[in-house]
């Protein structure tokens, strides 16, 4: 066994984080956890992973369950597409593998939604195959263990980064190893400066010796997230209120408030209503700026209320919603604060 991945597991065994998917073996239910974990902080997806597995405590039940439902134990949890995708994958392995999951990463990789870095992580939790899975917390460690000072966004680097992780990975306790990086990555040999006097690679680190560790990797800047503004209008009709079921690729599937692009007056907002859909408003009110930012964007969300009057037909691609209906459907965090405020106004009508 390589030095680095022996002090790296005497260390793991010592300072291993405690999740409620750690021990785990059953690999539907790591598939869960590496899903969820995408772009998303421990600490939330644990709020989010015995829920989840509540409702849909197998692959089969996942397989079988209403993308609406699916979506409602998501919500709040963002980066949607990952729940739509853990279900089109269950549904892929009930048709194409009998059922359960492979143990080859390769055939893994075949199932939707499952890239190499899930496929590693299954494989090698669930099954002890010994394969590297390389996330952003491993390419970080690797770039400063290695003192690799080229971008690892550049493919023949990133290359470079998967061949020296697989190197490191034992033949025995692979899953461990590989979950032993991550929590390296994300409590010690974090981003902006590490804290390299506790690591226990210290010494065998290039990047440390040489000075350099909190300037790997070297990654291109991001471009800050587009700011887009939008009217968010609550409208509502009687004990009803007007949603949308989002068919964009962003938030696809998610109810959402009917939304105008660019803030507006209110004059202007109660024409674009008559116009768009032909209904007559009561005084506009305006609960003021909700703002949500996504990876590429921020949407700055100005908030108003009105009462629709007269008889209202549905538009197309809309519906009228009642109170017991509204709790039911999946939202995404960015209609939060709209959501309150609806339920709050339910809530006055019933009293």
């Amino acid at each position: 066994m390589d030095q680095r991945t022996e002090y790296l597991l005497d260390w793991y065994d010592r300072n291993a984080r405690k999740m409620p998917w750690r021990g785990e073996k059953d690999p539907y239910r790591i598939w869960v956890s590496e899903a969820m974990l995408q772009q998303t902080r421990v600490e939330t997806v644990m709020g989010y992973y015995d829920r989840f597995l509540q409702s849909f405590p197998t692959l089969q039940s996942l397989a079988l369950a209403e993308e609406k439902d699916v979506l409602k134990q998501w919500e709040g949890l963002g980066y949607y597409s990952r729940a739509r995708n853990l279900q089109a994958g269950a549904r892929q392995v009930i048709q194409d593998f009998g059922g359960t999951l492979p143990v080859d990463p390769a055939e893994l990789r075949k199932i939707h939604g499952i890239g190499p870095y899930t496929a590693g992580a299954i494989a090698s939790i669930a099954f002890g195959v010994p394969v590297a899975a390389v996330d952003g917390n491993v390419i970080r460690v690797i770039s400063r263990l290695y003192a690799i000072e080229e971008n690892p966004e550049k493919t023949e680097i990133r290359d470079r980064v998967q061949k020296l992780a697989e190197k490191l990975v034992p033949t025995e306790r692979p899953g461990d190893h590989n979950q032993a990086m991550m929590d390296l990555g994300a409590t010690v040999c974090v981003p902006g400066t590490p804290d390299c006097e506790v690591c226990p690679l210290l010494g065998l680190c290039q990047a440390e010796k040489r000075g350099i560790a909190a300037e790997l990797p070297r990654l291109s800047k991001a471009k800050p997230p587009r700011e887009i503004r939008y009217d968010l209008l609550i409208l509502r009709s009687g004990s009803q209120v007007l949603m949308r079921k989002r068919t964009e690729k962003m938030l696809q599937g998610l109810w959402c408030f009917p939304m105008m692009e660019d803030w507006k007056n209110e004059t202007e907002i109660t024409g674009e209503i008559w116009t768009k859909w032909g209904f007559s408003c009561a005084k506009m009110i305006c609960h003021g700026e909700a703002k949500h930012v996504f990876t590429h964007q921020t949407w700055r969300m100005m908030i108003y209320e009105t009462e629709i009057a007269g008889d209202c037909e549905t538009p197309k691609g809309y519906r009228f919603v009642s109170v017991g209906d509204f709790e039911a459907l999946a939202m995404p965090t960015a209609m939060k604060k709209a959501r309150a405020l609806v339920l709050d106004r339910f809530s006055t009508m019933k009293t």
